[in-house]
């Protein structure tokens, strides 16, 4: 007589949480010894889907723990707790150059964990599961405030931390695609940050007088952070990816409003004219167009537009100046900027000038330019759209899904620890501020 058929359980642990959380997957009750595959699937707000999926051998009690349990096959092999998420890419037949980009913040990012018989393949998706969870993932934490800003001709917003503060505050600055990005923004303040994503490239002062906005721009948003009653104007921080690293540099060295507690830059480099603004900054790096490159695949590489690093130093910001703490993060296979090539020059010059101890360098081999949060899927190439010309190309980004994957995690971190060293060191901050960390 045959024994009750088994009821395969699937858990995933916690089901809701921080984009830059881990969780824990865990499959029971299937047969001991049986081939399983563990499949993801999210769709994004632009409607497109995106998978990843893994192979696996049940244990002699019928248990799969992916966090323990090394995948035989599929999108990642090996013990990966979160490969499920990091290797995400689009589903068969999907239009190419997707790059997934969370849009509204103020809703999770949903992905369905689901088990199958077998080892199966991309077709996985017309087949029934034995078990299914829907697991949300946020980048506002609860309690977390979004506030738009508009004042004095800003495109911007504010996240505020849970709790009645006083907080420090970090100016976010993205890079050449310009639009408003909060994402980023919105996970920094879940960690007890005051955050303020700002637009530069696509803001309202530009669309409606069609010119690239003065120094001042930023400086006002840096004031209007400053001087926010729950922010601690003496403790801001500014961050910059790619294009935004070249504005960070240049407010933390010549600015005489932004008076900044500790930089971080990501994938940029500090090659651009002395005392110039952001047009002047568009404009030296179009003079180098000439430089362009493009891969076997028709993918744009712009990384030698600023190459060879001069030492004559007109042509860079005097990074022997600076005076607060500065945290360089790059990739060694960028293939989009010479950021890895600018980090040894800035390191060069800051040694010279006798200031190289405010200098912490991250460098990681095999990492591309998109240097974004933990657990965000790898695109080594994506369609990008030039703010000025508006033509859309395909962007060669570099960098190596595993490696990206582990440097992403790994900066991430070590950025928070940085941050937090810098910021939050003997101030007087509110018990609900730390609370958070």
């Amino acid at each position: 007589m045959e024994g009750k058929p088994l009821f395969v359980k699937l858990s995933v642990q916690p089901s809701r949480g921080l984009m830059d959380e881990k969780f824990v997957v865990i499959v029971q009750n299937a047969d001991p010894g049986s081939q399983l595959t563990v499949h993801a699937l999210h769709q994004c707000e632009d409607g497109h889907s995106w998978q990843a999926f893994a192979h696996y051998i049940a244990d002699a009690t019928g248990t799969v723990n992916v966090s323990e349990d090394s995948s035989l096959g599929g999108a990642y092999t090996g013990v990966e707790a979160m490969g499920l998420l990091w290797s995400l890419k689009p589903v068969s037949g999907s239009k190419t150059g997707l790059r997934m980009r969370k849009k509204n913040v103020q809703t999770p990012m949903v992905v369905t964990i689901s088990v199958y018989q077998g080892h199966q393949t991309d077709d996985v998706v017309d087949q029934v599961p034995l078990a299914a969870v829907v697991v949300e993932r946020w980048y506002m934490a609860p309690g977390v405030r979004r506030i738009p800003v508009t004042e004095d001709g800003l495109t911007a917003t504010l996240f505020l931390p849970a709790g009645p503060g006083p907080f420090p505050g970090l100016l976010d600055l993205w890079g050449g695609g310009g639009q408003l990005v909060e994402y980023r923004a919105a996970l920094l303040a879940s960690h007890g940050i005051a955050s303020m994503a700002l637009d530069y490239l696509t803001c309202n002062f530009t669309t409606e007088t069609g010119k690239t906005v003065p120094n001042q721009y930023f400086e006002t948003a840096y004031r209007v952070l400053a001087e926010h009653p729950q922010i601690l104007g003496s403790r801001i921080a500014m961050l910059g990816l790619s294009l935004g690293t070249s504005i960070t540099l240049r407010m933390a060295v010549h600015s005489q409003v932004i008076k900044l507690r500790c930089a971080v830059c990501v994938s940029g480099s500090h090659r651009q004219p002395q005392d110039a603004s952001l047009e002047g900054i568009l404009n030296f790096f179009r003079s180098n167009s000439g430089k362009i490159r493009f891969s076997e695949k028709n993918e744009v590489i712009w990384r030698d537009l600023l190459l060879p690093i001069p030492s004559d130093p007109t042509d860079k910001v005097d990074v022997g100046q600076l005076k607060c703490p500065l945290l360089l993060i790059v990739g060694e296979d960028d293939q989009n900027w010479c950021a890895y090539e600018s980090a040894m020059d800035i390191r060069e010059m800051m040694e010279k000038a006798g200031n190289g101890h405010l200098l912490t360098l991250l460098t990681y081999p095999k990492a591309g330019h998109l240097i974004e949060p933990p657990y965000s899927p790898h695109a080594r190439s994506s369609l990008f759209r030039d703010t000025t010309t508006r033509q859309i190309m395909m962007a060669l980004w570099g960098g190596q899904t595993l490696e990206h994957a582990r440097a992403q995690e790994d900066a991430w971190k070590k950025l928070l620890v940085f941050l937090r060293e810098h910021l939050y060191s003997s101030s007087k901050l509110g018990a609900a501020s730390l609370s958070h960390l």
